[in-house]
């Protein structure tokens, strides 16, 4: 289930979104990108519809994930 990031509050937002940052250990190359920088790319990603927010009742966990991804599902 797709969860309108709209939906979240601000705080709750923020702390799905540091989470997943940290837990993807995102490659920015040689340089040093701060928490906050990575977030707030995550969050424009999320805005234009780059990236989506997911629930999955079965595994009852949220991730963030490329859109393109789930337009791929069989």
């Amino acid at each position: 289930m797709i969860i309108p990031f709209r939906d979240l509050p601000e705080d709750t937002l923020n702390n799905l979104i540091e989470h997943f940052v940290l837990q993807e250990g995102t490659e920015y190359g040689d340089h040093e990108v701060s928490l906050e920088q990575k977030v707030f790319e995550v969050k424009q990603q999320l805005e234009r519809g780059e990236a989506v927010i997911v629930y999955s009742e079965l595994h009852e966990t949220v991730n963030i994930v490329p859109a393109e991804r789930l337009a791929h599902r069989p």
